[in-house]
């Protein structure tokens, strides 16, 4: 199967979808993923790890990807099932399709229309921005909440949650390239700011990725809870969309 079939394959079935595009807050087109996923999940009551993953029964998946929750390969392609949920309007739909696409533009990574595969990832409108890490043992969703999350930036970061990919302001060896201001932080979020293991995949720290939560995420007093080590005064966290290491570490990680 060619690149241009799953292409053609999510184009030819767009089908209609009920309910009516939901109008997003028009500034937060020029918010980063950070920013957004911080913003509308800022109410949310249920407990969600690192701001936008969902626990599972050991309340970190990872370094899950070398114990069996990458997805499978199938010849040259990771083949991924997917599931919309039809309480999106068809504009709505598209958003999520275009931005799945933009992964087969540069990684092995193909997404196609569930049938009865048993492990999937389904998109709903559910409260906030969340996905878990990795492939679980069965379908899995990812919560696009209709009004706020609709973003190119925030579609590609809740799915490379769910190949396997963790924030990268908590990546092993962060305490090298950024200093976490504790004090700055909200009471009660600081497990945001959490280490942990991951597999880094040789590839640089990397300010610009679209994982990156942003200079003032999370603070309690307008002040920065994450600073630069070579330059205090750096900004990031404003991702529009995946980095060319993001897109490294998933052909990395896949074998692409």
């Amino acid at each position: 199967m060619t690149p241009a079939f799953f292409f053609s394959l999510f184009l030819s079935m767009m089908a209609v979808s009920l309910g009516a595009a939901v109008i997003k807050d028009p500034s937060d087109e020029f918010l980063g993923a950070s920013a957004i996923i911080e913003k509308v999940n800022n109410d949310i009551s249920k407990g969600l790890v690192h701001g936008d993953i969902a626990p599972t029964l050991t309340k970190n998946a990872d370094p899950c990807t070398a114990t069996g929750c990458k997805w499978p390969k199938s010849g040259s392609h990771v083949i991924v099932p997917v599931s919309i949920s039809s309480v999106y309007s068809t504009q709505e739909r598209n958003i999520i399709i275009n931005a799945l696409l933009t992964f087969h533009e540069s990684t092995c990574i193909r997404f196609v229309w569930r049938t009865d595969q048993v492990n999937f990832l389904y998109f709903f409108s559910g409260e906030g921005c969340y996905s878990y890490v990795g492939r679980q043992s069965r379908g899995q969703g990812i919560s696009l909440q209709r009004n706020g999350c609709l973003f190119q930036s925030t579609v590609q970061h809740e799915v490379l949650h769910a190949l396997g990919f963790h924030h990268e302001q908590v990546r092993s060896d962060r305490d090298q390239y950024v200093k976490i201001l504790t004090e700055n932080i909200i009471p009660g979020q600081e497990s945001n700011f959490e280490k942990v293991l991951t597999n880094n995949l040789q590839t640089p720290y990397d300010f610009n990725s679209v994982m990156h939560y942003g200079r003032y995420s999370f603070s309690r007093n307008g002040q920065p809870t994450i600073v630069a080590r070579s330059n205090p005064n750096l900004d990031f966290g404003n991702a529009f969309q995946m980095s060319a290491n993001d897109i490294a570490r998933i052909n990395r990680l896949y074998g692409c």
